[in-house]
Order: structure tokens, then sequence, then C-alpha cells
């Protein structure tokens, strides 16, 4: 045999085994490049155990929604999840039907630890087809709930099972991906805690669900079509019905935040500095301490925000966005009781007008609005909606007929402090509630003293339910 085949042959057999390797082509042998970071370092070789957290780490509260349960089979967590329509209640005498998970909407928060092992069979019982997406994570192709690419779409009435491992830790979260199904309220928390806390460790940690709902007068189910809102939400509450966040003073508080909607919210805390530590992505692992209090949470984002509870009060912390802070907002509000429907452009309704601000095209009508139709050129007060009685607190004011000037008051201050009272808001100023309206919670520094007392009223509020 000649030399020139000698080597030839020499070096087919080299490439073999070096595809057979797995680290090159076998058509090309190639240099190893040099080793980038891994995107999630190495798990710490002891797993937490499935009933526990990992060390150092407090279970996330969500207020106003259930965590969900799971069962252990073979060392997998089973979760049970269906997708429904839910009645449920914004704040007392705003009943919507709206679609969530469980019974709950946001659906439930499900809390697991970063290596565990899942199984969530999800069942449709929804009228029309539905697909379940866990936004953020990094699981096989098959199992990402894309309807059409990567499965089917559940049926009603049918079931899917999705089983993956988890290697993330932070905040994400399952919603619908059918996208008008998204508007009818269909997203939960989905919260991996990490194996061993992140430094510096927290004593509070609480998840906020925001959502937009368009709510014609008079009528329950979500306008899924609409462009402008007039419901907002923190975990399926608007404000004052929300539960205030309550914490001690000294302590670190995490608050995450997830928005599925068609809005940005900017989110402002009183009375406190925070840094952002975490996005859906997972932790920020940065030296950067940069403080702020204002955080810009847009649309299928994720935020986490850490803070130093050092300002005793209590603190409003709300999206800015003025619109977002007021509830069931509709133009020309008294004329809506009475009008008819008519139909309308697209610009018209909610407040794109080409006119004035009492003018035709100001008047609500289908489209870009809430879909009622109303007189125009017309004096008409502020009147509160939905048959509430709340008590209107005003300064005096020295003009006659007050409220009937066209396009005045501009704001109501409605207090109904004792239509939302829970133990979380023992202790708060009266007419608290006339100021926290949409998307709009508290929270509470209190003394140890204020938080264990409150603490008690809960459990025996808990006593009362159960008998």
């Amino acid at each position: 045999m000649d030399v020139k085949r000698r080597n030839f042959l020499r070096g087919l057999v080299s490439a073999a085994g070096v595809a057979g390797a797995g680290t090159a082509s076998a058509q090309h042998v190639h240099e190893a490049p040099a080793q980038k970071p891994a995107l999630h370092p190495a798990p710490p070789a002891a797993p937490v155990p499935p009933d526990k957290l990992g060390a150092g780490v407090v279970p996330v509260i969500t207020p106003d929604l259930p965590d969900m349960p799971w069962r252990l089979e073979d060392g997998v967590k089973v979760f049970e999840i269906a997708a429904e329509h839910v009645r449920t209640e914004f704040l007392p005498g705003r009943v919507v039907d709206a679609w969530g998970f469980n019974g709950s909407v946001p659906g439930p928060t499900i809390q697991v630890n970063d290596g565990d092992r899942v199984r969530l069979i999800v069942e449709n019982r929804l009228p029309e087809p539905f697909s379940m997406h866990w936004h953020g994570l990094e699981i096989p192709n098959d199992m990402d709930g894309s309807p059409g690419l990567t499965q089917d779409p559940i049926a009603p009435g049918g079931r899917f099972v999705y089983e993956f491992t988890l290697h993330q830790n932070g905040t994400f979260f399952y919603h619908s991906h059918m996208a008008m199904q998204e508007m009818m309220g269909m997203i939960g928390l989905f919260v991996i805690h990490p194996r061993r806390a992140h430094a510096p460790a927290v004593d509070r940690d609480y998840a906020i669900v925001m959502q937009e709902w368009a709510i014609l007068p008079n009528n329950t189910i979500p306008n899924t079509l609409a462009m402008e809102f007039n419901w907002l939400t923190f975990n399926g509450k608007a404000g004052p019905a929300t539960t205030p966040l309550l914490c001690k003073r000294g302590e670190r508080v995490r608050i995450r935040f997830v928005n599925l909607g068609m809005d940005h919210h900017p989110i402002h805390l009183h009375g406190h500095q925070f840094a952002v530590t975490g996005s859906e992505g997972g932790r920020i692992r940065t030296t950067a301490d940069e403080p702020a209090n204002t955080v810009l949470v847009g649309v299928a984002q994720a935020r986490d925000i850490e803070f130093v509870a050092n300002n005793p009060g209590d603190w409003h912390l709300h999206c800015h966005l003025p619109h977002h802070m007021m509830n069931q907002m509709a133009s020309m509000v008294g004329p809506l009781m009475t009008g008819g429907m008519r139909p309308g452009p697209m610009t018209g309704g909610m407040g794109i007008v080409t006119g004035g601000a009492l003018g035709e095209s100001a008047a609500p009508a289908f489209g870009r609005a809430l879909g009622v139709g109303a007189e125009a050129e017309r004096p008409m007060p502020n009147i509160p909606l939905g048959g509430q009685q709340p008590t209107l607190m005003q300064p005096a004011r020295s003009t006659s007929g007050q409220g009937m000037y066209p396009g005045y008051p501009q704001d109501m201050f409605m207090a109904m402090d004792a239509a939302v009272a829970k133990p979380e808001t023992f202790g708060l100023r009266p007419g608290w509630s006339g100021g926290t309206m949409g998307m709009m919670t508290i929270v509470r520094v209190l003394s140890a003293e204020m938080f264990d007392r409150i603490a008690e009223l809960k459990v025996e509020q808990a006593r009362q339910v159960r008998a």
C-alpha cells in the first residue's frame, strides 16, 4: 500500500474516533472552542426533599389566590389543572364571568423547587380548543404548549399530560397560548424556588399578577376585542378589595410582578427604594445595586423587586398610569346608564376623540369602546355604578350645582372601608379605601405587636369560616 493511501486511511480512522466522541462532524475535525460559562450553575449534590423548600427559602404568598396542591408519585410532583369558566368578583358587587384554572382567576400558584420533576395533567373544560404554555421554562419542545407547532390543541373535554424536569429558579408563569383566552383571565404563577436562598435572603416573599379587563356596564363577560380597559386587577381583585401585603419593620421583602395583558405597567412603591433582582428569565446575576421606586413591567414580563421595610406605615403600591388607578372608567358615565346600543368607529368611545370632550366622537360605541351609546353635549355628573352607594368624601365647594358642569368632577373619592374589611385592613386610617382603586394595593410596614395582632385576627377568621 502506498504512503499516500496509508496516510489517508489513518486520517479516516482518526476522524471516525473523534466523531464517535460527539465532538466533531464526520467531515472535519475542529479545535474545541473555549468553554463558556453555563447559563445555570451546577446544582448542589443533595436535592431538596419534595415536601420542603431549600435552605433559607421562604414560601411565596399570593394574596387573594390559593396555592395549587400536588401529590407525589414515584418521585414526580403531580398537578391536576382544569381550564374552566370561573365566576369571580373584582370587588364587592362587581361579578365577572371569566376563564381560569381550578376555580380561580388568576389560577392557583404553583410552587416547586429547582431540580423537581413535575407532571401537569391539564383538562380542557372550555367550549373551545385550548393549549397551555409554560412561560420562560426551558423544557423539551413537545412540552412547550404551542398549539399546532408543538402539539394539537386540547379539544373540549380532552386532556394533555405535560412532564419535565426543572433546572431553573425564579418567577415564571403558565397561561393559555390561545390569544383571546389570555384576555379572559387564563394565567397563573409558576414559582421555582432555588435550592439555597439567594443572598441576602428575604423574610417575606409576595407575588402579584396584573390583568386588564373591559367590562360592559350591566354585563359580566369581558370584552376581549377591546383595546381600552376599565377594570385593572392585582391577583384578580381591584382596589380597595386587594389584600394588603404585610411585613414587620426591618424585614427584607421580595415582591414578584407578572404582567399578561395589553398594557405595560409602571409599578410604584411609596416610602421605600428597591432593587430589581429578577426577570422572567430568572435571577439577575449582577453586583450592581441600582435604587429605584418605580419599575416598568412590560407585557409578558416578570420583575422581582427587593427592599428593606425600614419605614413604618401604610404605603401604596400601584401602577402609575392614571387610568389604571381607577375602577369602572367609562366615557360620559351618567348617560351610560340609560343610553341605547349604537354602532361606532374604533377611534371613539374611551378617549380617542377627534372633537370636543363631550362631542359625538367621545360617546361610547362598538369597537374601541365599552360598546354602549350615550348622549353627547350634555352636562352630566360622575355617579357610582353597579348599585353601590359608597360614601362620597369631597372637600366643600363654594359654587352651587356641584358636579353639574360639563366634564366635571374629574375624580371621585368613594370610601367603602366596611365593604372590603378583612384582618389585613385592621388599623388602617378611616377612609383609606377611597384612594385605593384599580391596580392598587397597600404595603403595610408594621410593628411586631400589630403584625401579631393581625395574625390572630386571621386565625380567628379562619376558625369562623370552618365553623
